[in-house]
């Protein structure tokens, strides 16, 4: 599954809401959209999430304008305003929370085996605003890739965390590795050093690959995420809420 952005924007230059983008995204390989201020990341990952329509430009999937499609493939990861938990939250509470949501018993003992499966356990009671930046992106970009039919990404602005750009995106590489399209929208200044990063990232045989990219299994199961080394199952995680943009 590929997706481009093909000269998106909205509002004219000078001073655009969301200036004229391009990327392309595919499995195995982040897409990268640059943007500034406050405002631009938001738009930007509403328009790739297919959540919004752009003034100029298209948003391709496999070479298709087709909103809908995107909005059920791609999950908004950390979308300020969008998809993003409160910052005095803690990781054991965005399970539970999100337990519930997807209509799951959000007991502890389930609580648990999500933070486990993770390797999360030691940041359980620990406010998200104050887990590393990598633990974050990794914690919500593997719940959203638990929702039915999810196949890629829009993860927005993990910058603004803190931390090493080489940190967090290690978790981007690791994900987009398993055939999960992933388009990263982040500032200048950490696309410059993730565009070095991007070629650290090795070719994958997509005609083999399965995992979180296989959303139609002919046994009707959801698919199972590899996230280093533990995984977490069907029964016992959920995904981000995305409010209504």
């Amino acid at each position: 599954m590929t997706i481009e952005l093909d000269h998106v924007g909205i509002g004219e230059e000078p001073g655009a809401a969301l200036p004229v983008v391009s990327a392309v995204a595919a499995p195995g390989r982040p897409g990268v959209i640059a943007v500034e201020t406050e405002q631009a990341p938001v738009l930007a990952s509403l328009v790739a999430g297919g959540r919004m329509q752009p003034e100029t430009g298209r948003v391709l999937l496999d070479g298709h304008e087709d909103a809908a499609a995107i909005r059920k493939a791609f999950a908004l990861v950390d979308t300020p305003g969008i998809a993003e938990p409160f910052p005095v939250m803690s990781v054991r509470r965005i399970v539970r929370e999100e337990l519930a949501f997807a209509e799951r018993r959000p007991s502890r003992q389930h609580v648990d085996t999500v933070l486990d499966e993770l390797g999360l356990r030691e940041y359980a009671d620990t406010h998200v605003q104050r887990v590393p930046t990598d633990v974050r992106v990794r914690l919500l970009a593997e719940l959203a890739l638990l929702r039915d039919g999810v196949t890629g990404l829009v993860i927005t602005s993990p910058e603004r965390h803190g931390g090493a750009v080489e940190g967090w995106f290690a978790v981007v590489r690791d994900v987009a590795r398993r055939g999960v399209t992933v388009v990263l929208v982040t500032s200048k200044a950490a696309a410059a050093t993730v565009e070095h990063l991007l070629d650290t990232i090795e070719p994958i045989d997509t005609t083999q690959t399965e995992g979180p990219e296989d959303a139609t299994r002919t046994d009707g199961t959801e698919p199972r995420l590899q996230a280093g080394p533990s995984t977490v199952t069907e029964e016992s995680a959920t995904v981000p809420t995305e409010a209504t943009p």
